[in-house]
């Protein structure tokens, strides 16, 4: 039996110079984007989704050329929450040219690519075994082709969404290993804040900048001081995002709520967490 190491080469697949050309070509693309600040989360349904969204809303406003990558490609939500959602897109030049929000804001999601609402993500394998097997090699591989194949074009801020959890971090410090850095997004509950410090220094050890930490859905329950786990873990506190159903609604509706609801106590909040990771990008803004 032959094992990987006495196959001389690629075996003849190609495979090889195939990434390497696709890698070339991810560089070719960001090489007109500032900065790529990925969000996340250490568990699902804290609104990371949601707050990636704000966020892009609040440095679109500021006047930033703002891109939004859905990383989360088995439950994409980007392009409902900034209202592109049905928008057909287009090839142009070899690269696929993203629609824009309301607001300018340049979206990529899977949700673009998937042919209806009830459809879900699927990868093509003999048995569906080999492609649960096989199914990180094959999301990573899906995120290289949205960085590499999307006309970016100049950008000063580019939003990776991530799924939850921290494991995707690590393949996208693969694929851009100039990440400016990550927000971590948690809620005020002991379960929330037991995983985020794990996920804290997952993003230490995966070799990322920590540029802040959220405090999402504040007073809708009580719960721990996050204040005091950033101080004591050594982050950057970006502050506290209130609960406002408003904010649900204008997802819903794909609408930006900075811009609606402007004078709304969550809307000040976001824009604050906004002004916090527009001063920690200064730096290397130039």
């Amino acid at each position: 039996m032959k094992r990987y190491k006495d196959i001389a080469g690629d075996g003849g697949s190609n495979i090889v110079e195939q990434v390497q050309e696709q890698q070339a070509r991810l560089g070719r693309r960001l090489a007109g984007v500032r900065h790529v600040m990925a969000v996340l989360s250490g568990k699902g349904g804290v609104g990371k989704s949601s707050l990636s969204g704000l966020l892009a809303e609040c440095f679109a406003l500021e006047g930033w050329r703002v891109g939004v990558l859905d990383a989360d490609l088995n439950g994409p939500s980007m392009a409902k929450i900034l209202g592109v959602r049905g928008a057909k897109l287009v090839l142009a030049g070899g690269a696929v040219v993203p629609p824009r929000s309301a607001l300018g804001i340049k979206v990529m999601s899977m949700d673009l690519l998937l042919p209806s609402d009830v459809a879900p993500l699927t990868w093509d394998a003999p048995t569906q075994q080999e492609a649960h097997t096989w199914r990180a090699t094959t999301e990573a591989n899906a995120l290289r082709e949205f960085l590499a194949d999307t006309d970016w074009g100049e950008l000063d801020l580019l939003v990776l969404d991530l799924p939850p959890g921290t494991d995707r971090l690590a393949t996208v410090l693969a694929l851009v290993p100039r990440l400016s850095g990550a927000v971590i997004v948690t809620i005020p509950s002991d379960l929330a804040q037991l995983v985020v410090k794990r996920s804290i220094t997952a993003v230490r050890q995966a070799g990322a900048r920590v540029l802040g930490l959220v405090e999402n859905m504040a007073g809708l329950f009580p719960g721990p001081d996050v204040e005091a786990m950033a101080r004591d873990s050594g982050v950057t506190f970006c502050g506290r995002v209130p609960f406002d159903p408003h904010l649900a609604e204008a997802a819903d509706m794909g609408q930006s709520f900075v811009s609606r609801f402007p004078d709304r106590p969550a809307a000040r909040a976001v824009g604050q967490v906004a002004q916090v990771l527009r001063e920690a990008l200064k730096p290397s803004f130039g």
